[in-house]
């Protein structure tokens, strides 16, 4: 999924901040620190406003939260629920943006919100593509059953909510300047009953709503396991699209796990929204649907594509349990395209803010609202459109209009608890292992694949967690006031000193490891598989802690590379690293990964934004179709040639000691990848008939 994925929460309540002005970065990747600023909404008096409990930060909440935390009254799709919230006074809304002309020297500007795992973010933008405040919150997440993990389209509006107004109050933008909004979210399902418009609640056994409207099922969920199963042996054509394989963290195995768990009357009320185009319809009051989200995660083969005809395949929903859903033309999926529905690329005006959701956010009506994506792809449109010298693969400052075939040698590598892997192509590119192509999801016409890694922050916290030395070298860490990867990265500088080595991968030539803990999604595409390490001893000191670090950062840099050629075998052409998420903070990984893959690594100048700064591009291309004078509507690469910020770029090693221990040690790990499979496949003929005789499970 994407991915995007934080699993996480990552934003604190009641705080935000303002960018400082961009300078050069330092030396070891660390971004400009913002100037943090109190984060307090539009003034109120203690009558006014509302009682707000925190969540304890990094906290992953088991099972129901307490009654504090419940809202007191439900929140139906479309309804009204200032009440509930904080809200900017009500003179700040107006009946819709002034029809006049701009005043000279006047920017205007436009509102991201990015809704990842764990926060909803949002920021603002001028039209040069600065950002000018960006405020986060903690989104609520119940886990009712191991592998269950669910949300609110309720709490999480009401986060959305917040954050909008805080960027207002903190950036000091007059809000009739702020001309457009988009939003990206994780590819989560969200259901709604289709009379009233209100959350459908998605916890068995009953389904009752039990007051907090979890009506989310979120992209990691696994509780679709035989449904998944089911799905794939179906070997329908549409799966071609998607690896050959039906991910259980998409939404139609979902959809289906709810037909067959809850009863048929409230499975009939049902209506079916990707989060993103949740949250559009939460601020329009539109069905509308984005490309993004149905082609990427529901199934939707766009008009024209392999004689697609409607965009939902009749026979394949029939076949898999889900054909009471074709009827009417699909509408409770959104409908058929151009018939019962509309379907949007990436920022195309959905429609305008209405007067509730203007309300609700602090915001005019009548701004526009662009079609959102999944939360991996705003972050190829924070990144992929910087400047940077790459010498013929240049993306040129002082050209206004760059070439759009420059972005198909940019692999946009999303990495947070996971990694999402996207690369554009303007024809289709099929490549076994990784999802897609999938047609039109950002720019009409063009290709997009997507390759991932399952688990990458969360394996490197993981495999942290569990050394011996781990609470030892956490101490150490606090003493010298240093983040953990921090303090590691300059342990393994001072082994290097102390042991004379040529470099940080000499320390761990003799230690290999295989980190697939949750299965391989790229480029095998086999959940089964799981992780090693050849070269372990008795070792359990922080030296030996920093080399488990190292090498588990040298397997997500091989594992990129192994995606990278696949792709680049079956016809991409990829040549650089265009990088986003908290892994772009860790300079040793950034460098091991531009030197193992032998391509530059492009880092964002908004290291800790890019996502949320691509969802307002998102806006700014919203904004453009809505023009009073009649001109055509500007381009997403436009938009994202010009508000894309030059970033740092590292360079890969020129060592050539290093560069062959590096390629020497790749042939290792592909062989223990192909081994483990091997070795699976051995012993399960060896238990064949075992199994048969006493009913044991291979």
């Amino acid at each position: 999924m994407c991915t995007p994925s934080r699993l996480l929460p990552t934003g604190r309540r009641g705080r935000s901040w303002t960018p400082s002005c961009p300078r050069d970065e330092t030396a070891t990747g660390t971004q400009p620190e913002p100037v943090k600023v109190a984060g307090s909404p539009a003034a109120k008096t203690r009558k006014e406003r509302r009682p707000r409990t925190r969540m304890p930060r990094g906290t992953l909440r088991q099972g129901p939260l307490p009654a504090m935390y419940a809202y007191n009254k439900p929140i139906k799709a479309m309804d009204c629920a200032a009440k509930t919230m904080d809200i900017l006074d009500a003179r700040t809304v107006t009946d819709g943006l002034p029809a006049v002309s701009r005043p000279p020297n006047v920017l205007d500007y436009y509102i991201g919100v990015d809704v990842g795992t764990g926060s909803a973010r949002a920021c603002i933008i001028d039209e040069t593509g600065d950002i000018k405040a960006l405020a986060s919150e903690n989104i609520k997440l119940w886990q009712p059953e191991t592998g269950y993990y669910e949300q609110s389209t309720t709490d999480i509006w009401h986060c959305i909510c917040e954050c909008v107004r805080r960027v207002i109050s903190e950036s000091n933008v007059d809000p009739s300047r702020i001309k457009g909004i988009g939003f990206d979210a994780t590819c989560s399902l969200a259901v709604f009953t289709e009379d009233t418009d209100e959350p459908m609640p998605i916890t068995g056994p009953d389904f009752a709503n039990d007051g907090h409207d979890r009506n989310v099922i979120l992209w990691l969920d696994h509780r679709p396991v035989e449904e998944t199963e089911r799905i794939n042996t179906t070997k329908h054509k549409l799966l071609k699209y998607v690896g050959g394989k039906m991910s259980i963290e998409m939404e139609i195995p979902k959809i289906l796990w709810l037909k067959n768990n809850m009863p048929a009357e409230l499975f009939d009320r049902c209506k079916f929204y990707d989060l993103g185009d949740a949250l559009t319809h939460l601020a329009t009051g539109n069905e509308a649907r984005s490309f993004c989200s149905t082609v990427c995660k529901q199934g939707y083969v766009p008009i024209g594509v392999d004689g697609s005809a409607k965009g939902w395949q009749e026979d394949f929903f029939e076949t898999i349990g889900l054909g009471d859903l074709s009827k009417d033309n699909f509408e409770r999926m959104g409908g058929v395209h151009g018939v019962s529905g509309t379907y949007y690329s990436a920022g195309e005006s959905v429609g305008t803010l209405s007067r509730q959701a203007a309300y609700q956010l602090g915001l005019p009506m009548g701004i526009a609202v662009g079609s959102g994506v999944i939360d991996a792809y705003a972050g190829w449109i924070g990144t992929v459109g910087a400047k940077v010298d790459l010498g013929d693969d240049e993306l040129n400052a002082n050209v206004p209009d760059n070439d759009l075939s420059q972005a198909f040698t940019r692999l946009a590598a999303v990495a947070g608890t996971s990694t999402c892997h996207l690369a554009m192509s303007k024809d289709p590119v099929f490549v076994p292992g990784v999802w897609g192509p999938y047609r039109d999801v950002l720019l009409p016409g063009y290709w997009l694949a997507e390759g991932g890694q399952s688990a990458t922050g969360e394996l490197l916290r993981h495999m942290l967690d569990i050394h011996p030395a781990y609470n030892e070298t956490c101490a150490l860490a606090k003493a010298e006031d240093k983040h953990i990867y921090d303090f590691l990265n300059a342990h393994l500088e001072y082994m290097v000193e102390k042991q004379n080595a040529p470099g940080i991968p000499y320390l761990a030539r003799h230690l290999f490891f295989y980190g697939d803990l949750w299965g391989n999604r790229s480029p095998i595409a086999d959940p089964s598989m799981k992780g090693c390490m050849i070269g372990i001893d008795s070792d359990k000191s922080t030296d030996n802690m920093a080399l488990w670090y190292y090498a588990t950062m040298e397997f997500i840099a091989m594992q990129t590379r192994q995606i990278i050629e696949q792709m680049n075998k079956s016809g991409h052409e990829i040549s650089s690293i265009f990088m986003s998420g908290s892994q772009c903070q860790n300079p040793v990984l950034m460098s091991l990964m531009a030197t193992t893959c032998s391509m530059p690594v492009l880092i964002p100048r908004y290291v800790h934004a890019a996502v949320v700064h691509g969802a307002a591009m998102l806006g700014a291309k919203a904004a453009s179709h809505n023009l009073e004078d009649g001109s055509e509507p500007e381009t997403l690469w436009s938009i994202m040639d010009r508000m894309s910020k030059r970033g740092r770029l590292v360079e890969p090693g020129n060592d050539p000691g290093e560069k062959a221990l590096l390629d020497a040690k790749y042939e290792v790990f592909l062989d223990m990848c192909t081994s483990q499979q091997t070795y699976r496949k051995k012993v399960d003929k060896a238990l064949v008939k075992w199994v048969a005789e006493f009913g044991g499970d291979e």
